[in-house]
């Protein structure tokens, strides 16, 4: 999995990188997970449904609601500034 960081301009930058099912980098990922929500992101995992075409992505805000299998999560500020 991967969490990436959306800035406007700036494309995706890579936070952090593991996998879950590894203990030490699971904790790394909840840890950046909860860094990024602290400063203010939002967050979120792209889904597809491959009937439809469409992209899409389901809104998340706590580490274990990121559906198992998810390939990487994005974080983008908040409108109005909220992030720090």
């Amino acid at each position: 999995m991967r969490l990436l960081r959306m800035m406007p301009g700036y494309g995706e930058t890579l936070i952090v990188e593991g996998d879950p099912a590894v203990d030490a980098e699971r904790e790394a990922l909840v840890r950046a997970f909860r860094r990024q929500l602290d400063e203010g992101m939002w967050a979120a995992v792209p889904v597809s449904d491959p009937s439809s075409g469409r992209r899409e992505a389901v809104m998340v805000s706590d580490f274990d609601q990121i559906p198992s299998g998810a390939e990487r999560v994005l974080f983008w500020p908040r409108a109005a500034g909220g992030c720090a």
